[in-house]
Formats: C-alpha cells, structure tokens, sequence
C-alpha cells in the first residue's frame, strides 16, 4: 500500500470519528461543501508558493492539497480507487484528444 492510499484510508476512517478528537472528523462535521473550500484554500497557497518560486514552502502546501483532497473526495464518497481508475482510464490518451471526448 501507498501513502496516498494509507492517507486515504485513514481520512476515510474518520468520518464516524468525534470532531473533539479529530481535525478530519472536525471537517467532515462542517459538511462536503467545507471540505471542497478547504481544499480550494489549500490549492490556492500552493499556487502561491510555486509562484514565490519557495520550493520547501510548495512541498508543504503540496502536502497539504493531497491531504485536504482526500477530504473532499472521502466527503462526496469518492474512492481513492475511483480517480486512480479514472487515470488509468485516461493512461495513452493524448490530453487535447481526452478532453475532445468528455460530454459537453
């Protein structure tokens, strides 16, 4: 197993868990739609950071998007197994042609 899986599985696992004794917990209690700002919070210091050119500043912030997008994703009952098969889907397939493709 991974670390992104392990991280997974660990944000999973708080969804029942009491927000008192735990910052996912905590986040999963304010609802999906916290967990996406969270995470757009989390991406936007990111962007900033690789702007700053700071690259130990973007290594943590990059952390941090990872953590917060397992989040959201765990919120909205998306598995980690569901985007990986997704890229996998998408593995060979040219990006301008992948994206021709998807439903308007």
């Amino acid at each position: 197993m991974n670390t992104l899986e392990k991280l997974y599985e660990t944000v999973a696992s708080r969804k029942g868990a009491d927000p008192e004794t735990s910052w996912t917990a905590k986040l999963f209690a304010k609802g999906p739609e916290k967990c996406a700002e969270k995470f757009g919070e989390e991406a936007v210091e990111a962007i900033i950071e690789a702007v700053k050119g700071d690259r130990e500043r973007l290594t943590s912030e990059a952390a941090d998007v990872l953590y917060h997008l397992m989040v959201m994703l765990a919120a909205r009952d998306v598995t980690l197994d569901q985007v990986m098969a997704e890229l996998e889907r998408r593995e060979g397939i040219s990006g301008i042609a992948e994206k021709a493709a998807r439903p308007k």
